[in-house]
């Protein structure tokens, strides 16, 4: 048997990253955690999966810096001894929840910059990597977007929702360009999730849940999306070219 694979999880100092990184490592994936700077939640969530006997690294990186990225990746690579799956799960939310006529160019620039434009650039170096350093093995560029991107339209959130909707036709590109180089690459779209990001509209979503905005009728569960990337990331689905996964209770469903 070979090696293991190796997944470079982005944003794992997260909850939701610190899930995909505990489902890819139950896989026997050897881990690279990047967020941007090291943190003692980092720190513990790699001690807590080399005890599940894989390896883990912790190698900071602010993926908006784009020009630092091929050298980024190549470092990963050389650490590791190869780089088979990314997860772009890294990402920021509105720098204040509010009106569309009142949103500023900061928080705009801010979404663009980290939700489109770095997972853009760090696919694109992954992919070039990857296509310089043949494998036997499938790989995997696995990305997360959300519910928003076109199902859900919503009174604020814009600039953030129109990050991800680009983020999602990225991915649908990469598909097209890698599928032919036995590189699969899937869009994960979340829905209601209980973190940071939601956590100041808890008591509306609660109430929108009671409605049934949700079929299912409850929160999702981080690791549920976790389970679904190790398995998009597996190489098990390679026929599944550019798929969209919904990890979210049923919203996208019309209901009534």
């Amino acid at each position: 048997m070979g090696a293991a694979s190796v997944a470079l999880v982005t944003g794992a100092g997260g909850g939701l990253g610190a899930a995909i990184a505990r489902a890819l490592a139950g896989r026997g994936q050897d881990l690279v955690l990047n967020d941007l700077e090291p943190s003692e939640r980092l720190e513990a969530l790699a001690a807590e999966l080399r005890a599940l006997g894989v390896r883990v690294e912790i190698m900071p990186q602010d993926i908006a810096q784009v020009a630092q990225l091929p050298g980024y990746v190549a470092g990963v690579a050389a650490r590791m001894g190869r780089l088979d799956v990314l997860v772009n799960n890294a990402g920021v939310s509105v720098l204040s929840r509010g009106d569309l006529l009142e949103v500023t160019p900061e928080s705009f620039d801010r979404c663009i910059a980290v939700n489109l434009r770095a997972q853009f650039f760090l696919t694109q170096a992954v992919a070039r990597h990857m296509l310089a350093a043949p494998s036997a093995r499938r790989r995997a560029i696995v990305t997360i977007t959300t519910v928003a991107v076109d199902h859900v339209v919503g009174k604020v959130l814009a600039e953030y929702s129109m990050s991800k909707a680009g983020l999602a036709h990225m991915v649908q590109h990469f598909a097209a360009r890698l599928a032919p180089e036995n590189i699969d690459c899937f869009e994960i779209r979340p829905g209601m999730m209980q973190t940071p990001m939601t956590s100041t509209s808890r008591e509306k979503y609660d109430r929108l849940i009671a409605e049934g905005f949700v079929p299912a009728g409850r929160w999702g569960e981080l690791a549920e999306i976790g389970k679904v990337v190790a398995t998009m990331a597996s190489g098990e689905f390679a026929y599944a070219v550019g798929q969209t996964i919904h990890i979210d209770g049923g919203m996208r469903m019309k209901m009534f």
